[in-house]
């Protein structure tokens, strides 16, 4: 336990073979319980290169897309009493090292949410970046800074650290199929935001891989909207109306 707190670290993965074994293997077993890789439909061996660096493994048997094995991850930490769930990524652009830095405002300074970012003195990124990335993780910042009315320097760090506990809340409405893929992580700060709980960032590295291992699985242009959207929903106030209108149309289409 770290700071009598019971630790969860929570690594979604989709054929990360070459990669996940790093990230089990870099997590700090002084502070963290249990690392737990949920593997979203992977089609090489990453469920076995987790186990084999001592990572439990939670297969889901096809793709859901992120989102839907971050909130996995999240009943797993509810359904076993973990105190706080670090969300970290599966292709090892993450540090499992600083890994404290996240945990530190929770456990000291009583904050209930902590996002990474890279743009705070003492944070950082390099290695083989995607320019459209680089400009993203700017813009995007900013977009959710106007719509909630608190600054932020990074919105879009899938690092993050946060008290199991805020997940009763039934206003945090987790399990809806829109949020499977990206913007479940945009959709979650920003409603914590929103609902006033103690958010604040931490400094982290973030190192992309070089491009010929694979550095993302993120398509620039579906995924970033996908990441723009729960910005203009929560930030509207329209939740309820675009969730009924996704679920009308859904059962249009079930029907023909």
């Amino acid at each position: 336990m770290y700071k009598s707190r019971k630790i969860l670290l929570i690594a979604p993965a989709f054929n990360e073979e070459s990669k996940i074994g790093e990230v089990v293997r870099r997590a700090p077993r002084d502070i963290v319980d249990t690392v737990l890789v949920v593997d979203d439909g992977s089609t090489d061996a990453t469920p076995a290169a987790a186990q084999q660096h001592g990572a439990e493994v939670i297969s889901l048997g096809r793709v859901y897309g992120v989102g839907y094995a971050i909130r996995r991850g999240f009943e797993e930490a509810r359904q076993r009493g973990f105190d706080i769930a670090v969300v970290i990524a599966g292709n090892n652009k993450d540090a499992p090292e600083e890994i404290a830095r996240l945990l530190d405002p929770i456990c000291d300074e009583n904050y209930d949410f902590v996002i990474g970012s890279r743009f705070l003195e003492g944070g950082g990124y390099g290695g083989d970046m995607p320019l459209y990335r680089k400009l993203a993780t700017r813009l995007h910042p900013l977009l959710v800074s106007l719509f909630c009315g608190k600054r932020v320097t990074e919105s879009s760090n899938g690092y993050r650290a946060m008290r199991v506990a805020l997940l009763t809340d039934p206003r945090i409405d987790l399990d809806q199929a829109w949020l499977d893929g990206y913007e479940l992580e945009v959709y979650l700060l920003m409603k914590l935001i929103k609902l006033g709980y103690r958010t604040t960032e931490a400094p982290v590295s973030k190192i992309y891989p070089p491009r010929a291992v694979g550095n993302t699985k993120m398509r620039p242009l579906v995924d970033w909207w996908n990441m723009l959207l729960p910005i203009f929903v929560i930030g509207l106030g329209i939740e309820g109306i675009y969730a009924g209108s996704r679920k009308k149309a859904a059962g249009i289409s079930a029907q023909h």
